[in-house]
């Protein structure tokens, strides 16, 4: 994949872009305290208006962009988000900045995240060979993975030196090195053809039946969305877990669940390579049920050597969880045809965000009622047993992706038609 220009000038883009959008999670919530006085209800409200984008616009805009060619989009998004976010920094420096100004950015830039996300999944394959997807996701996952150990460090060091405002700058400006690199994209896009008769819910109902009537895709959507239930219930509770019950001190729970990262990264580099060893199905098949156990370690944490149980599961659930993540992801993009690519993306990421939120109140539920160590026992578990919806689905006859969209519409017993 090195090999390929085009390849590489979309992972050039990608990454400083997910670095500069790390900082944003730490100096946006740090503008909101430093310049503005907000309560803490008021910076939860940043979290609010981001998710509510996805909620309110995933499918709609999975139907658009399989009418569009994936490019343009991107970047509209990429120039778009760094106009919005660069309007910060100014109207902070001529004092001009208010929380509604802050808001509105914040909705705008979720907005184009949306648009960018869907058409992002839906461009890679348009972009390489099949049999190159897993690689190809992989690397792209290996920019998040080191994003997400890089880029809130980077943030919080960015806001201390230069202040929120001018950290901000460097998110903007990611997303004009990310504009630029996408520009320079050789291969075309096939022009997409407007169909007189489109409308909007039939779009939206289309993509809809087809990831719940395929067998293997309505299995990866279901055990994803459990999985993201159940974990979201966790990590709503561990930084308290660690605090409260365990009596870490903040540069312990920080120093803690910075392990778990390194893990992710680790998959990121690894995945490809074991993909075509072992198989993508038996990959994603252990994944999952690795993902379980690496939480279920969790609840062991105690004071002490009893740390380790949270070290070693933080690696073996952040590794298990970014392979799983890549296989499911190349999986995905090989069983659909091209037509349909931004509604099927753009359907298993809604069931995903729209469960987070219920799993994060069940833990916090959970965690009042019965107390934060029984919580990570149940979460755990939970993820555990989602693997069930893989382990008994087609997927357990299945060795790799199929490399047709042939293929990749009949059961794998050997029917027609999605199952």
């Amino acid at each position: 994949m090195w090999g390929d220009r085009d390849f590489r000038r979309l992972w050039v883009a990608d990454g400083l872009s997910q670095i500069g959008t790390r900082i944003s999670f730490v100096a946006l919530p740090l503008l909101a305290l430093a310049e503005l006085n907000a309560s803490p209800f008021q910076v939860s409200m940043l979290v609010v208006l981001e998710t509510a984008a996805f909620l309110a616009l995933g499918l709609p805009v999975g139907a658009w962009c399989d009418g569009w060619r994936n490019r343009p989009v991107l970047l509209i998004a990429d120039v778009g988000r760094a106009v919005a976010l660069g309007s910060l920094p100014v109207a902070a420096a001529f004092g001009v900045l208010t929380l509604g100004h802050l808001y509105a950015t914040v909705a705008i830039t979720g907005i184009l995240t949306v648009f960018f996300d869907v058409a992002h999944q839906t461009y890679l394959p348009r972009l390489v060979e099949r049999e190159h997807l897993v690689e190809g996701n992989s690397k792209l996952q290996a920019n998040i993975s080191v994003a997400e150990v890089s880029g809130p460090a980077a943030g919080g060091l960015l806001v201390q030196w230069l202040t929120a405002p001018l950290a901000l700058v460097v998110d903007a400006l990611s997303f004009v090195w990310s504009a630029a690199w996408l520009r320079s994209i050789k291969r075309s896009e096939p022009r997409r053809e407007p169909r007189a008769d489109r409308r909007l819910i039939s779009e939206i109902q289309e993509g809809l039946r087809f990831v719940f009537t395929h067998r293997l895709l309505r299995a990866i959507a279901c055990s994803g969305a459990s999985v993201v239930f159940f974990q979201a219930g966790s990590i709503a509770i561990t930084i308290t877990f660690l605090t409260v019950d365990i009596g870490l001190t903040p540069e312990k729970v920080g120093a803690l669940t910075s392990i778990g990262p390194l893990g992710a990264v680790a998959a990121a580099l690894t995945t490809g390579a074991l993909a075509r060893r072992v198989g993508q199905a038996l990959l994603m098949r252990i994944a999952i049920v690795g993902l379980g156990a690496g939480m279920l370690l969790v609840p062991l944490t105690g004071p002490g050597w009893h740390l380790a149980w949270f070290a070693v599961g933080g690696l073996i659930s952040g590794f298990s969880l970014i392979a799983l993540n890549i296989v499911e992801v190349s999986f995905r993009q090989a069983l659909c045809p091209d037509h349909l690519m931004s509604r099927m993306n753009a359907t298993i990421r809604f069931m995903f965000r729209a469960t987070a939120p219920f799993g994060a109140l069940l833990g916090g539920v959970s965690a009042t009622q019965l107390g934060m160590r029984p919580t990570l026992w149940i979460t755990g578990a939970g993820v555990l047993l989602s693997s069930a919806w893989l382990l008994s689905s087609p997927l357990r006859h299945v060795r790799d992706l199929p490399l047709d969209q042939g293929s990749a519409v009949k059961s794998p017993a050997g029917g027609s038609g999605p199952k």
